[in-house]
């Protein structure tokens, strides 16, 4: 299974992916920010594409290794684009691929995003940017998993059903 986990900045992706590896048996998981934490961040042309590149050559690593059964992939892929792109280079041959989005209520992410501004986690201008691609999920093709009250282990828990139902 290769599941991938969208959604904008702060959602809660990187939190509901560690509660589904602890779920789902013979699991790896790789966080899309991890291919491009660089300082000073910063977005070119090229870098996305290294980016993207980088992530692919490790996704399709994972779906050649016969030590998983379920890759998880969690980024921000806030257009359709992103993830068709990123889809198309894979070889998931003899794979499932599960594809979802978290989202919640305005409120609940702006309230999210300041708790991480306060403690230091992000910058405030994560805010409008986080805010402004929120809407971009809800018209995406993938099954949306609304986050505003529920936590990390049962998004994880609701995925989960979805690839292993009873």
């Amino acid at each position: 299974n290769l599941i991938f986990i969208n959604g904008t900045m702060g959602i809660g992706k990187t939190a509901t992916s560690r509660e589904l590896q602890k779920l789902l048996p013979r699991c790896v998981f790789l966080d899309g920010d991890w291919c491009w934490d660089m300082s000073p961040f910063t977005v070119t042309d090229e870098i996305k594409a290294m980016v993207e590149d980088n992530i692919c050559h490790v996704l399709n690593n994972f779906l050649r290794c016969t030590a998983f059964d379920n890759i998880i992939f969690c980024w921000v892929m806030h257009q359709q684009t992103i993830m068709d792109r990123l889809l198309s280079r894979l070889d998931t041959h003899g794979s499932e691929v599960f594809r979802f989005s978290l989202i919640c209520s305005e409120a609940a992410l702006k309230q999210r995003l300041h708790n991480d501004v306060v403690n230091g986690v992000r910058e405030s201008g994560v805010i409008a940017r986080s805010l402004s691609r929120l809407g971009n999920y809800r018209e995406m093709n993938t099954r949306k998993i609304d986050t505003t009250e529920i936590s990390a282990k049962q998004a994880a828990q609701v995925i989960y059903g979805s690839i292993y139902p009873k």
